[in-house]
């Protein structure tokens, strides 16, 4: 089975760029593991930036049609009084706004097949080796398995994946590790135009209005405070451990919570690999979180996939033959454009995360916001709000 390219992960990253391949009259397979829809550890933040990208994407009119409320402030909630600053606008004065990733993952991957992509779920991708000119990956479901041959192989297939690709190298657990955690709740006293950031010993997280009234709880704490955790709240689940722990330590998250009921279950995911990787080595393109991974904790996860499943298509599309030299050209093109819109934003909140998460210094913070609401605005802009798309008008 021969396609101009196999995308190995179904989310933001690879949707956006199997879409954008598609539309270009590429023959494109799509691989994704898992049965749609599906819910995810997520923020679930959607930038206003995106709103046009998501536009050329072929989705945006449905994302505002079932995305929560328009965000317009921002606040910090830590174990002092809230703290709210006025969220930066987006291109035309947007805001952004949040949706469950049950419903933005199926909308793009129906999209994707719209513009023509081969979808291939639930299918495992076991194995990518060099087949002459092409990259040979196999495939498995149910014991079947196939062999996909493209001269161009894209992994967004995240970084929490472990497996057998070159991709996914297995990484020894350390106790500074960072878990993700996330639930749905209802009947919240969250204000729908307020996203918080939480601050709380050994983690940080948010809050946000998602869809169908659904507001979105998601965080991160450190592997050996989790453990910590556990160990004082025996008996309990680790989500809920984890909740405990961050009413205790912020009022404000108590307050707008005490009358919510959860909706469905904790999702647990991780460890989180903040950082940044190659976008282009071994013949292999990366897009999302393989590419490169900022602390959640600036909630541009979702923007971050977006766009860098976009930059990619965008430079594949300036090489005319996708042999060797032209995907090294589109490679080293990709890498540049990668670099100069992602980077700040892995800095402004590798730097977040640290103050947020150890005592002394999310103490000092927010002291710091608490004199200087306008930060909070300002570390918003830092982190990507306003940063435009390359080639999205």
């Amino acid at each position: 089975m021969r396609y101009d390219a196999v995308i190995i992960g179904g989310g933001p990253s690879g949707a956006s760029a199997a879409i954008a391949l598609a539309s270009q009259g590429r023959a494109v397979a799509l691989v994704e593991r898992s049965a749609f829809p599906r819910n995810k550890v997520c923020g679930e933040f959607i930038s206003p930036v995106n709103l046009a990208l998501l536009d050329r994407l072929g989705v945006g009119e449905r994302v505002r049609a079932l995305a929560g409320p328009e965000i317009r402030r921002l606040a910090l909630f830590a174990a002092g009084p809230s703290i709210e600053a006025r969220m930066p606008r987006g291109q035309a004065d947007a805001f952004g706004r949040a949706l469950g990733r049950d419903v933005l993952d199926l909308l793009l991957l129906d999209a994707a097949a719209a513009a023509g992509a081969t979808l291939l779920q639930p299918w495992q991708a076991t194995a990518a080796v060099r087949d002459g000119g092409d990259m040979a990956v196999s495939i498995e479901r149910s014991g079947e398995r196939r062999i996909l041959l493209a001269p161009v192989l894209i992994v967004a297939h995240g970084s929490w994946e472990a497996g057998g690709l070159p991709s996914q190298p297995k990484r020894p657990h350390l106790p500074s590790d960072f878990l993700g955690f996330k639930a749905h709740f209802r009947g919240s006293a969250l204000p729908p135009d307020l996203m918080p950031l939480l601050a709380f010993p050994g983690g940080y997280g948010g809050m946000v209005w998602a869809d169908q009234g659904r507001m979105s709880l998601s965080c991160c704490i450190r592997r050996d405070r989790l453990d910590a955790i556990r160990a004082a709240q025996r008996g309990l689940p680790a989500g809920e451990a984890v909740f405990r722990h961050i009413t205790a330590a912020c009022p404000s998250v108590a307050e707008v919570l005490q009358d919510a009921t959860l909706d469905g279950g904790w999702l647990a995911a991780g460890p989180i690999r903040p950082g940044i990787r190659d976008c282009y080595a071994h013949d292999i393109f990366s897009v999302g979180n393989v590419a490169g991974e900022s602390h959640p904790i600036i909630a541009e996860g979702i923007s971050m996939a977006l766009q860098s499943g976009w930059l990619l298509a965008s430079e594949l599309a300036r090489v005319a033959e996708w042999s060797r030299a032209g995907r090294e050209l589109a490679g080293q093109r990709y890498a540049a454009a990668w670099h100069k819109q992602f980077p700040l934003r892995i800095l402004t909140a590798s730097v977040l995360a640290g103050l947020a998460t150890r005592p002394l210094t999310a103490g000092l913070m927010h002291r710091f916001v608490s004199a200087f609401p306008a930060s909070l605005f300002v570390g918003a802009r830092l982190s990507g709000k306003v940063t435009p798309v390359p080639g999205i008008g």
